[in-house]
């Protein structure tokens, strides 16, 4: 065996004539002797599991496959493993160095998001790992993806009303030099929606598909989704009924028996207030007023 040469081979993307590459990059030991490489690439095919997909043997510091959408596609975790043999003795060889799995595709940080029905706008990035290529003569070097969410239940069903606000429908990643793992990014918030009701802490998923898209790399492509958990916030209730009573925020209770249109309520922290017009309901007794319309802003 050859001493342990410390290879340490990295995968970076590439565009390479207009199609995307991995390039497997590791450092080269001294001239002497002139040594060989065996690089071998694979991908996980199932957690923790990993499949072959090419074998280079090279005199160079690196080796390069291209993203076809066939044997290495969108979506995979790749990994690549570097041996290094002496030329006339093939069977002196170093110990093989793998590298980090590089993740070719669209990503989401944070991958997934906690968050309260209390207004707060969160910031999510969606960015590309690999670099976005030109198709044809139209110089559209972009990425659109379109955007939903998905609201599921305790059994994974649907359920009614969104639960999620997005900032954007549709975000395009821009061609961009790729630098610290991005190759093209976009930026969008997440809201919670304030619903008024005791629905208990809830999942959705907020789902990115490329639209539009004539290349097979990108076509069958779907980014895995970001898991939103929301978490329900007790919000407080005001009434006022009948002739009429009215209860406030806090409990207090009191009478308006009078004719014409009152202020019922205003938030001093966001523009948000409720008018109520009162008309006479003809009490026999005494004077009787009821509510006959709201307004809202």
């Amino acid at each position: 065996k050859l001493t342990s040469l410390a290879l340490q081979p990295v995968i970076t993307p590439e565009l390479v004539q207009g199609h995307v590459h991995l390039k497997c990059s590791y450092s080269r030991p001294s001239p002497k002797p002139p040594l060989q490489y065996s690089v071998v690439w694979s991908r996980l095919s199932t957690p923790g599991k990993k499949e072959q997909i090419q074998h280079d043997t090279t005199l160079e510091s690196f080796s390069s496959m291209e993203m076809n959408g066939v044997n290495l596609r969108l979506g995979d975790t790749v990994f690549c493993t570097v041996t290094a043999f002496m030329r006339d003795t093939p069977e002196q060889q170093s110990l093989p160095e793998e590298s980090k799995g590089f993740y070719a595709g669209i990503k989401f940080l944070p991958e997934s998001l906690q968050i309260a029905e209390d207004g707060k706008e969160h910031v999510l990035t969606v960015l590309s790992t690999v670099p976005i290529a030109c198709p044809g003569h139209d110089d559209s070097c972009k990425i659109t993806l379109q955007l939903s969410t998905q609201d599921l239940g305790k059994n994974s069903q649907l359920l009614g009303p969104p639960n999620i606000a997005l900032s954007a429908c549709q975000v395009d990643l821009l061609q961009a030099p790729c630098s610290e793992s991005s190759c093209a990014a976009a930026v969008l918030t997440v809201t919670a929606v304030t619903d008024f009701a005791q629905d208990g802490n809830r999942v959705s998923h907020i789902r990115a598909e490329p639209v539009g898209w004539r290349d097979l790399l990108w076509r069958a492509y779907t980014p895995q989704d970001v898991k939103v958990t929301v978490r329900d916030l007790p919000t407080g209730n005001c009434y006022s009924f009948t002739d009429p009573h009215i209860i406030t925020f806090d409990g207090w209770r009191y009478d308006n028996y009078k004719i014409g249109t009152f202020l019922l309520c205003r938030s001093v922290s966001r523009v948000f207030e409720v008018h109520v017009r009162q008309w006479d309901c003809g009490g026999h007794r005494s004077a009787t007023a009821c509510n006959c319309g709201v307004a809202a802003r």
